[in-house]
């Protein structure tokens, strides 16, 4: 029985630790992360707050899995949205060819040189600044990601012999790449999204950092970093818990990633 890779093994259990805090959050917190208690701000950590609270009273732990449940739900929506309409475009790029190939290749060049910042700086002016603005300005960074990541794979399968007794059979291009591309472009397609997961949750930790992402009463791990830097002397582990945090889920599904590409992917394997 094959081994599986290491980094596999350790992106997988950071990945499942932040996961479950963020389902856990869902029905149980120790707290509500938005209740303020004045009185017992910068409590140390006790067995009524474990890991005490902020300058407003809040348990630090119950806003730790407030911001899992927050950020996980962004990278979620944002990479399923953009990784969906990508992988479509790169797929009739690769079915049709000629001047839409073209065409969908120099509209995903024009979204790589767009910012997601100025995006979402766009978005919030006009509609005011929200998880909903980071979803959108995320989801739009990763369209051109995976319609490059899917037209290139997608190239490759239509040279393969069954796609040419397919068409010989009669099948549409659309037919043959509903049927035969899509199922065998799916494996780096899971990887590119795994490490857009990563990428999506940094990039709503910085939105939000900067005031762009989730506002009061949402928790978010980028706000709470924002919340805290100016208190880095009196209680600099209202800072440490979010960053720590932040870098165990983007750690996780980096590793993560990179271990499904690893096991995926034959040349990777006959290296091993």
């Amino acid at each position: 029985m094959r081994r599986l890779p290491i980094n596999l093994i350790v992106g997988g259990g950071l990945v499942a630790l932040v996961a479950g805090a963020a389902a856990l959050s869902l029905v149980w917190t120790p707290h509500n992360p938005a209740l303020q208690n004045i009185p017992g701000k910068f409590a140390d950590p006790s067995a009524q707050h474990w890991l005490g609270t902020d300058q407003l009273g809040r348990d630090v732990l119950s806003q730790l899995m407030a911001g899992a449940r927050n950020s996980m739900a962004v990278a979620l929506i944002a990479v399923g949205v953009g990784g969906s309409i990508g992988t479509a475009l790169g797929l009739l790029a690769s079915a049709i060819g000629g001047w839409v190939e073209d065409a969908v290749m120099r509209v995903a060049d024009i979204g790589f040189a767009f910012p997601a910042l100025l995006f979402a700086i766009m978005l919030a002016a006009v509609f005011g600044p929200s998880l909903g603005v980071a979803v959108a300005a995320i989801a739009f960074i990763n369209i051109p990601i995976f319609a490059r990541v899917s037209r290139a794979a997608a190239n490759q399968i239509w040279t393969r012999e069954y796609v040419f007794a397919s068409r010989a059979a009669g099948m549409n291009r659309f037919a043959i790449s509903r049927d035969h591309i899509l199922p065998n472009i799916a494996a780096p397609v899971i990887v590119q999204a795994t490490i857009e997961f990563a990428v999506a949750i940094l990039a709503e930790a910085a939105l939000s950092y900067l005031g762009l992402g989730a506002q009061p009463p949402a928790t978010s791990w980028g706000r709470m970093l924002s919340e805290a830097q100016t208190l880095m002397y009196l209680a600099p582990q209202l800072a440490i818990w979010p960053g720590l945090c932040i870098v165990a889920a983007v750690l996780g599904f980096g590793l993560l990633g990179d271990g499904l590409r690893d096991i995926t992917d034959p040349r990777l394997r006959r290296a091993r």
